[in-house]
């Protein structure tokens, strides 16, 4: 049925007055709205409507919204006693707890009470819309709407089309959306939907990397806010997210798409979970929180640069040429040969390579040979990798020379990829896959993860800016290195990597 959402009569249904319900109806009543609020605990409705109340009064007194305003959204809200009370509502959004039985038995009552072209939406963040809907009478009728947490706050909202939905059914919700001043995406039903798949990429890698041993936890954190512009490094996030919520929602991703390796649990995450660190909400995760705040370890001061000489390779032109151009405005005592002299510092720059494999492939001294990540935070935040073999005053060196002009640096042990790059392949990876799978269109993939994960880009506009070449070029390296599937490229980006094609670019 058509729904007019600037009809008197139209009301919207909320059930669950938890902290997502409560963010949903307050974002609807701020739209215009009328609401009719349902929870099993009527205490818990109340509570939600004064906690409304008070986010409509704080926003007056910011200047968001005039005192005249707040106190009309605030009276388009009803609490009502039981879910035969939504039977003129067109839609109802359920934002019950995360329990199939518990969903299944509330849609059973809705069908009984709504009309039959009545909306049903799930609010479901991990659950299956196609699953959830296949009990319906109607099933055509029932589509996902997964806000996010705190509602008021992320734009974001995705409609979830199930198997059996009816297109006109998502175009509603996709224009009811936008009435609550959200922001909406269309995606087809997939384990984790879209955002939630390409969160994995972030924290997932980053915890196979600590495993690994290439770095600390807080130098992971700083590579990846400072040199690849996250908002949060993923240890940071996930002591935030908190480990019993994140890893189990993993766990349930990985199982729904059959052990797809690219959503790998790791081993640690859940190690940590199960001896109760789980972040702040436990006063000790990945970092301490006894203090209230979280204790983040001081850098160790840096060495100096003592002066030796200086060679980069020029296997990687454009990593040769970056590198020289930073070292030579720092001052640094740069060689020009075709080979580096017998105390030189040598400084190789691999796409995706290891500098054991580097190091072997160019013939090369492996105790003075360090590698340096020139496509990610060469201005920002450097990070520098030793081998196995590398000598300690060498590494002394590169450290104070890569600090010399002020910028800082991280030291971390051989691995593919460094940090940086092997991370945002990742992110890049699930991104182009969802793309090859249709699960959503390029430019709401890039939108989504922005607007709901804060990342600085897209996935598809991290690889577009890294170049698919060079993306295509460290998974590879890592799948090769590894021989691990998780690092196996993706058709979309391969076929657009080899062609010279943007990550945007569709097939007609």
């Amino acid at each position: 049925m058509a729904i007019n959402f600037d009809s008197n009569n139209f009301i919207l249904g909320v059930i669950g007055a938890g902290a997502m319900g409560r963010g949903i109806a307050q974002v609807a009543i701020a739209g215009g709205l009328k609401v009719k609020l349902f929870d099993v605990n009527a205490a818990q409705s109340k509570e939600a409507v004064k906690f409304i109340g008070k986010m409509l009064d704080r926003a007056a007194e910011k200047g968001q919204m005039t005192e005249c305003d707040a106190k009309t959204a605030n009276a388009r809200i009803q609490i009502i006693d039981t879910t035969q009370d939504l039977a003129d509502c067109q839609i109802v959004i359920e934002a019950a707890t995360e329990n199939p039985e518990i969903k299944t038995k509330i849609y059973q009552d809705l069908e009984e009470t709504l009309a039959e072209d009545a909306i049903i939406a799930t609010n479901t963040s991990s659950l299956s819309i196609t699953t959830l809907a296949s009990p319906l009478e109607h099933p055509e009728r029932f589509v996902g709407m997964h806000f996010f947490n705190p509602v008021p706050l992320m734009r974001l909202v995705e409609v979830i089309d199930g198997v059996r939905s009816d297109t006109s059914a998502g175009d509603t919700l996709m224009e009811l959306g936008r009435r609550m001043t959200r922001e909406p995406v269309r995606c087809q039903d997939a384990p984790g939907f879209l955002v939630n798949q390409v969160g994995r990429g972030y924290n997932i890698e980053a915890a196979h990397i600590y495993s690994e041993q290439v770095a600390d936890i807080p130098d992971l954190d700083r590579i990846l806010s400072e040199a690849a512009g996250f908002r949060m490094g993923p240890f940071t996030l996930l002591d935030l997210t908190g480990l019993d919520v994140t890893h189990p929602a993993t766990e349930l991703i990985y199982k729904q798409f059959y052990g797809e390796a690219r959503f790998r649990p790791n081993v640690m995450l859940r190690a940590r979970m199960e001896a109760g660190m789980l972040g702040r909400k436990s006063g000790r995760g990945f970092y301490d929180y006894s203090s209230g705040k979280q204790a983040f370890p001081k850098e160790a001061t840096y060495p100096s640069y003592d002066g030796r000489p200086v060679w980069i390779s020029k296997s990687e032109t454009e990593g040769h040429e970056a590198l020289t151009e930073t070292i030579s405005k720092i001052g640094g005592h740069l060689e020009t040969g075709d080979f580096p002299s017998s105390d030189a510092l040598i400084l190789v720059t691999p796409v995706g390579e290891d500098v054991t494999t580097t190091t072997v492939a160019q013939g090369l001294d492996p105790k003075r040979t360090l590698g340096v990540d020139t496509l990610v935070g060469l201005a920002t935040r450097r990070t520098i990798m030793t081998n196995p073999a590398t000598d300690l005053s060498y590494r002394e060196t590169a450290h104070g020379l890569l600090t010399a002009d002020g910028v800082k640096a991280t030291v971390i042990r051989d691995c593919p990829g460094f940090v940086c790059q092997r991370i945002i392949s990742t992110i890049c990876n699930i991104g182009c896959q969802i793309a090859q799978f249709g699960t959503a269109e390029p430019e709401d993939i890039d939108k989504a993860v922005v607007l709901g994960l804060n990342y600085p880009n897209g996935p598809l506009t991290f690889g577009d800016k890294l170049g698919p070449k060079n993306i295509l070029k460290i998974l590879e390296a890592c799948q090769r290195i590894y021989g691990d599937p998780r690092y196996r490229p993706s058709p979309w980006l391969r076929r657009r990597a080899e062609l010279g094609l943007s990550l945007f670019d569709k097939e007609i």
